[in-house]
Protein backbone atom coordinates (compact mmCIF):
# COMPACT_ATOMS: atom_id res chain seq x y z
CA UNK A 1 0.00 0.00 0.00
CA UNK A 2 2.88 2.37 0.74
CA UNK A 3 4.50 1.95 -2.42
CA UNK A 4 1.34 2.52 -4.61
CA UNK A 5 0.49 5.90 -2.90
CA UNK A 6 4.75 6.97 -3.40
CA UNK A 7 4.02 5.91 -7.25
CA UNK A 8 0.97 7.77 -6.96
CA UNK A 9 2.66 10.52 -5.78
CA UNK A 10 5.51 10.63 -7.48
CA UNK A 11 2.91 10.22 -11.05
CA UNK A 12 1.94 13.82 -9.83
CA UNK A 13 4.66 15.30 -9.04
CA UNK A 14 6.86 15.11 -11.81
CA UNK A 15 4.29 16.97 -14.22
CA UNK A 16 4.17 19.58 -11.56
CA UNK A 17 7.91 19.91 -11.36
CA UNK A 18 7.58 20.45 -14.73
CA UNK A 19 5.21 23.09 -14.90
CA UNK A 20 6.71 24.96 -11.59
CA UNK A 21 10.01 24.93 -13.82
CA UNK A 22 9.17 26.16 -16.99
CA UNK A 23 6.57 28.80 -15.21
CA UNK A 24 9.72 30.28 -13.86
CA UNK A 25 11.59 30.42 -16.74
CA UNK A 26 8.65 32.54 -18.46
CA UNK A 27 9.02 34.79 -15.35
CA UNK A 28 12.43 35.27 -15.13
CA UNK A 29 11.91 36.11 -18.99
CA UNK A 30 9.56 38.17 -19.07
CA UNK A 31 8.62 39.42 -15.14
CA UNK A 32 5.33 41.51 -16.78
CA UNK A 33 4.09 38.19 -17.02
CA UNK A 34 3.82 37.51 -13.29
CA UNK A 35 0.71 39.25 -12.49
CA UNK A 36 -3.10 38.64 -13.35
CA UNK A 37 -3.27 40.19 -17.02
CA UNK A 38 0.17 37.72 -17.82
CA UNK A 39 -1.05 34.68 -16.72
CA UNK A 40 -4.38 35.11 -18.25
CA UNK A 41 -2.20 35.86 -21.60
CA UNK A 42 -0.35 32.87 -20.65
CA UNK A 43 -2.90 30.52 -20.48
CA UNK A 44 -5.45 31.61 -22.69
CA UNK A 45 -6.18 28.69 -24.71
CA UNK A 46 -5.38 26.15 -21.89
CA UNK A 47 -9.34 25.54 -21.27
CA UNK A 48 -9.91 23.61 -24.24
CA UNK A 49 -6.52 21.94 -24.46
CA UNK A 50 -7.40 20.22 -21.05
CA UNK A 51 -10.89 19.39 -22.02
CA UNK A 52 -9.46 17.50 -24.75
CA UNK A 53 -6.62 16.04 -22.58
CA UNK A 54 -9.49 14.79 -20.51
CA UNK A 55 -11.49 13.18 -23.06
CA UNK A 56 -8.32 11.56 -24.45
CA UNK A 57 -6.94 10.15 -20.89
CA UNK A 58 -10.38 8.21 -20.47
CA UNK A 59 -10.41 6.32 -23.69
CA UNK A 60 -6.81 5.79 -22.90
CA UNK A 61 -7.76 4.40 -19.36
CA UNK A 62 -9.64 1.43 -21.50
CA UNK A 63 -6.11 1.19 -23.55
CA UNK A 64 -7.75 2.61 -26.48
CA UNK A 65 -6.18 5.51 -28.15
CA UNK A 66 -8.36 8.39 -30.35
CA UNK A 67 -6.95 10.09 -33.56
CA UNK A 68 -10.11 11.75 -34.19
CA UNK A 69 -10.04 14.43 -31.49
CA UNK A 70 -8.82 17.03 -32.98
CA UNK A 71 -11.02 16.60 -36.13
CA UNK A 72 -13.92 15.95 -33.56
CA UNK A 73 -13.15 18.81 -31.60
CA UNK A 74 -13.18 21.17 -35.20
CA UNK A 75 -16.34 19.40 -36.23
CA UNK A 76 -18.22 20.65 -32.92
CA UNK A 77 -16.56 24.20 -32.72
CA UNK A 78 -18.01 24.55 -36.31
CA UNK A 79 -21.38 23.64 -35.06
CA UNK A 80 -21.19 25.98 -31.91
CA UNK A 81 -20.71 29.08 -33.87
CA UNK A 82 -23.41 27.95 -36.45
CA UNK A 83 -26.24 26.25 -34.99
CA UNK A 84 -25.77 26.68 -31.65
CA UNK A 85 -26.05 30.12 -32.13
CA UNK A 86 -28.38 30.30 -34.60
CA UNK A 87 -30.60 27.56 -33.56
CA UNK A 88 -29.64 26.38 -30.38
CA UNK A 89 -32.12 23.48 -30.07
CA UNK A 90 -30.80 21.84 -33.35
CA UNK A 91 -27.31 22.45 -32.12
CA UNK A 92 -27.97 20.72 -28.66
CA UNK A 93 -29.12 17.62 -30.45
CA UNK A 94 -26.53 17.70 -33.19
CA UNK A 95 -23.81 17.64 -30.41
CA UNK A 96 -26.06 14.99 -28.27
CA UNK A 97 -25.73 12.93 -31.67
CA UNK A 98 -22.43 13.29 -31.68
CA UNK A 99 -21.81 12.10 -28.26
CA UNK A 100 -24.36 9.23 -29.09
CA UNK A 101 -22.08 8.14 -32.12
CA UNK A 102 -18.90 8.62 -29.84
CA UNK A 103 -20.35 5.84 -27.36
CA UNK A 104 -21.54 3.40 -30.50
CA UNK A 105 -17.78 3.88 -31.65
CA UNK A 106 -16.61 1.87 -28.18
CA UNK A 107 -18.96 -0.70 -28.80
CA UNK A 108 -18.03 -1.35 -32.48
CA UNK A 109 -14.66 -1.34 -31.46
CA UNK A 110 -14.73 -3.96 -28.99
CA UNK A 111 -17.63 -6.12 -30.15
CA UNK A 112 -15.70 -6.34 -33.80
CA UNK A 113 -12.24 -6.21 -31.91
CA UNK A 114 -11.39 -4.04 -34.27
CA UNK A 115 -8.12 -1.21 -33.81
CA UNK A 116 -9.19 1.76 -32.05
CA UNK A 117 -5.93 3.76 -34.18
CA UNK A 118 -7.94 2.31 -37.26
CA UNK A 119 -11.31 3.51 -36.19
CA UNK A 120 -10.93 6.93 -35.05
CA UNK A 121 -8.53 7.47 -37.94
CA UNK A 122 -11.40 6.88 -40.28
CA UNK A 123 -13.43 8.89 -38.12
CA UNK A 124 -11.66 12.17 -38.28
CA UNK A 125 -11.98 12.21 -41.69
CA UNK A 126 -15.58 11.80 -41.09
CA UNK A 127 -15.68 14.60 -38.74
CA UNK A 128 -13.10 16.72 -40.69
CA UNK A 129 -15.38 16.06 -43.73
CA UNK A 130 -19.04 17.22 -41.40
CA UNK A 131 -17.21 20.33 -40.60
CA UNK A 132 -16.11 21.22 -43.78
CA UNK A 133 -19.55 20.67 -45.09
CA UNK A 134 -20.83 23.47 -41.72
CA UNK A 135 -18.01 26.15 -42.53
CA UNK A 136 -16.62 25.56 -45.87
CA UNK A 137 -14.16 28.93 -44.69
CA UNK A 138 -13.78 30.79 -41.27
CA UNK A 139 -16.49 31.79 -40.28
CA UNK A 140 -19.47 32.09 -37.90
CA UNK A 141 -19.45 33.46 -34.06
CA UNK A 142 -19.40 32.14 -30.49
CA UNK A 143 -22.87 32.12 -28.82
CA UNK A 144 -23.39 34.82 -26.59
CA UNK A 145 -23.45 33.08 -22.96
CA UNK A 146 -20.09 30.98 -24.12
CA UNK A 147 -18.11 34.25 -24.83
CA UNK A 148 -19.04 35.66 -22.00
CA UNK A 149 -18.45 32.32 -19.87
CA UNK A 150 -14.82 32.49 -21.41
CA UNK A 151 -13.99 35.86 -20.42
CA UNK A 152 -15.62 36.57 -17.32
CA UNK A 153 -12.46 37.92 -15.01
CA UNK A 154 -12.73 35.91 -11.13
CA UNK A 155 -11.35 38.47 -8.80
CA UNK A 156 -8.13 36.35 -7.30
CA UNK A 157 -7.13 34.23 -10.51
CA UNK A 158 -7.63 33.91 -14.18
CA UNK A 159 -10.61 32.04 -15.57
CA UNK A 160 -8.26 29.76 -17.42
CA UNK A 161 -6.59 29.07 -14.26
CA UNK A 162 -10.01 28.15 -12.10
CA UNK A 163 -11.55 26.26 -15.02
CA UNK A 164 -8.34 23.99 -15.15
CA UNK A 165 -8.54 23.25 -11.27
CA UNK A 166 -12.42 22.86 -11.78
CA UNK A 167 -11.93 20.53 -14.55
CA UNK A 168 -9.09 18.49 -12.68
CA UNK A 169 -11.31 18.39 -9.58
CA UNK A 170 -14.41 17.00 -11.78
CA UNK A 171 -12.07 14.81 -13.76
CA UNK A 172 -10.58 13.13 -10.70
CA UNK A 173 -14.04 12.68 -9.43
CA UNK A 174 -15.36 10.63 -12.09
CA UNK A 175 -11.98 8.85 -13.13
CA UNK A 176 -10.51 8.09 -9.32
CA UNK A 177 -13.28 8.12 -7.43
CA UNK A 178 -16.81 6.99 -9.51
CA UNK A 179 -17.74 3.67 -9.53
CA UNK A 180 -17.97 4.41 -13.93
CA UNK A 181 -13.81 5.62 -13.48
CA UNK A 182 -12.88 2.34 -11.45
CA UNK A 183 -14.78 -0.13 -13.91
CA UNK A 184 -13.00 2.11 -16.98
CA UNK A 185 -9.42 1.78 -15.45
CA UNK A 186 -9.81 -2.05 -14.56
CA UNK A 187 -10.86 -2.45 -18.07
CA UNK A 188 -7.58 -0.58 -18.81
CA UNK A 189 -5.72 -3.08 -16.40
CA UNK A 190 -7.58 -6.51 -16.70
CA UNK A 191 -10.89 -6.75 -18.91
CA UNK A 192 -11.04 -10.42 -18.53
CA UNK A 193 -10.90 -10.37 -14.86
CA UNK A 194 -13.68 -7.47 -14.45
CA UNK A 195 -16.20 -9.62 -17.47
CA UNK A 196 -15.31 -12.55 -15.03
CA UNK A 197 -16.61 -10.42 -12.04
CA UNK A 198 -20.12 -10.15 -13.89
CA UNK A 199 -19.35 -6.25 -15.18
CA UNK A 200 -20.94 -5.62 -18.84
CA UNK A 201 -17.94 -4.30 -21.16
CA UNK A 202 -19.77 -3.15 -23.85
CA UNK A 203 -21.69 -0.87 -21.03
CA UNK A 204 -18.87 0.41 -19.59
CA UNK A 205 -16.53 1.08 -23.06
CA UNK A 206 -19.62 3.04 -24.15
CA UNK A 207 -19.97 5.15 -21.37
CA UNK A 208 -16.26 5.44 -21.70
CA UNK A 209 -16.31 7.08 -25.07
CA UNK A 210 -19.37 8.49 -24.67
CA UNK A 211 -17.95 10.67 -21.39
CA UNK A 212 -15.02 11.10 -23.53
CA UNK A 213 -16.99 12.72 -26.48
CA UNK A 214 -18.73 15.16 -23.96
CA UNK A 215 -15.56 16.72 -22.67
CA UNK A 216 -14.81 16.95 -26.62
CA UNK A 217 -17.92 18.70 -26.87
CA UNK A 218 -16.87 20.84 -24.11
CA UNK A 219 -13.19 21.40 -26.00
CA UNK A 220 -14.82 22.74 -28.58
CA UNK A 221 -17.58 25.20 -27.27
CA UNK A 222 -14.63 26.50 -25.28
CA UNK A 223 -12.76 27.29 -27.77
CA UNK A 224 -15.38 28.96 -29.61
CA UNK A 225 -15.60 31.17 -26.75
CA UNK A 226 -11.69 32.17 -27.26
CA UNK A 227 -11.47 32.34 -30.81
CA UNK A 228 -15.34 34.05 -31.18
CA UNK A 229 -15.49 31.90 -34.40
CA UNK A 230 -14.92 29.38 -35.66
CA UNK A 231 -12.87 27.06 -38.84
CA UNK A 232 -12.74 23.32 -40.21
CA UNK A 233 -9.13 22.94 -39.21
CA UNK A 234 -9.18 25.13 -35.80
CA UNK A 235 -8.40 22.36 -33.71
CA UNK A 236 -6.16 19.60 -35.89
CA UNK A 237 -3.53 20.09 -33.74
CA UNK A 238 -5.22 18.96 -30.57
CA UNK A 239 -4.82 15.20 -31.18
CA UNK A 240 -0.99 15.16 -30.53
CA UNK A 241 -1.47 18.06 -27.97
CA UNK A 242 -4.12 15.71 -26.09
CA UNK A 243 -1.80 12.70 -25.92
CA UNK A 244 0.94 14.46 -25.12
CA UNK A 245 -0.70 15.86 -22.29
CA UNK A 246 -1.93 12.19 -20.71
CA UNK A 247 1.54 11.02 -20.99
CA UNK A 248 2.99 14.06 -19.70
CA UNK A 249 0.58 14.06 -16.90
CA UNK A 250 1.99 10.97 -16.10
CA UNK A 251 -0.71 8.45 -17.54
CA UNK A 252 0.20 5.43 -19.53
CA UNK A 253 -0.95 3.80 -22.94
CA UNK A 254 -1.51 0.39 -21.51
CA UNK A 255 -2.64 -0.71 -18.04
CA UNK A 256 -5.66 2.12 -17.23
CA UNK A 257 -3.04 4.01 -15.96
CA UNK A 258 -4.05 7.52 -15.65
CA UNK A 259 -4.03 11.01 -13.68
CA UNK A 260 -6.92 13.66 -14.32
CA UNK A 261 -5.03 15.98 -12.27
CA UNK A 262 -1.57 15.19 -14.02
CA UNK A 263 -3.65 15.35 -17.19
CA UNK A 264 -4.41 19.02 -16.72
CA UNK A 265 -0.85 19.93 -15.77
CA UNK A 266 0.16 18.77 -18.79
CA UNK A 267 -2.59 20.63 -21.18
CA UNK A 268 -1.23 23.29 -18.86
CA UNK A 269 2.65 22.80 -19.39
CA UNK A 270 1.83 22.45 -23.29
CA UNK A 271 0.23 25.60 -23.19
CA UNK A 272 2.64 27.32 -21.37
CA UNK A 273 5.16 25.99 -23.86
CA UNK A 274 4.22 27.52 -26.54
CA UNK A 275 4.80 30.99 -24.33
CA UNK A 276 7.72 30.12 -23.39
CA UNK A 277 9.50 28.77 -26.89
CA UNK A 278 7.84 32.86 -28.38
CA UNK A 279 9.89 34.23 -25.73
CA UNK A 280 12.89 32.80 -26.69
CA UNK A 281 12.43 34.08 -30.21
CA UNK A 282 12.08 30.86 -31.69
CA UNK A 283 10.47 30.52 -35.01
CA UNK A 284 6.97 29.12 -34.95
CA UNK A 285 8.13 26.77 -37.57
CA UNK A 286 10.91 24.99 -35.03
CA UNK A 287 8.09 25.34 -31.74
CA UNK A 288 6.29 22.20 -32.18
CA UNK A 289 9.96 20.23 -32.55
CA UNK A 290 11.01 22.06 -29.07
CA UNK A 291 8.05 20.74 -27.89
CA UNK A 292 8.43 17.37 -28.94
CA UNK A 293 11.48 17.86 -26.79
CA UNK A 294 10.25 18.62 -24.06
CA UNK A 295 7.98 15.71 -23.83
CA UNK A 296 10.73 13.37 -24.20
CA UNK A 297 12.95 14.88 -21.25
CA UNK A 298 9.99 14.76 -19.27
CA UNK A 299 9.11 10.96 -20.66
CA UNK A 300 13.14 10.26 -19.62
CA UNK A 301 12.48 11.69 -16.36
CA UNK A 302 10.39 9.40 -15.34
CA UNK A 303 11.67 6.45 -16.90
CA UNK A 304 14.62 6.84 -14.77
CA UNK A 305 11.95 7.69 -11.54
CA UNK A 306 10.29 4.21 -12.33
CA UNK A 307 13.38 2.06 -12.67
CA UNK A 308 14.60 3.71 -9.55
CA UNK A 309 11.13 2.90 -7.87
CA UNK A 310 11.59 -0.87 -9.31
CA UNK A 311 14.37 -1.61 -7.42
CA UNK A 312 13.64 -0.14 -4.19
CA UNK A 313 10.67 -2.53 -4.62
CA UNK A 314 13.30 -5.60 -5.14
CA UNK A 315 14.92 -4.78 -1.92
Amino acid sequence: MTFRLSSDAMRLAIPALSLTLLLAAVFWLQPRAMSYVGLNLLFNLAVPIALATIAQMIVMAVNDLDLSMGAFVSFVACVTATFLRDAPVIGVLILAGAIATYAALGVVIYLRNLPSIVVTLGMSFVWGGLAVLLLPAPGGQAPDWVRWLMTVKPPLAPMAIVASIVIAAVAHLLVMRSSLGVLMRGIGGNQRSVERAGWSIVGARASAYGLAGLFAVLAGIALVGLTTSADANIALRYTLLSIAGVILGGGEFIGGRVSPIGAVIGALTLTLAGSFLSFLRISPDWQIGAQGAILIIVLALRLMLNRLEKREKRR
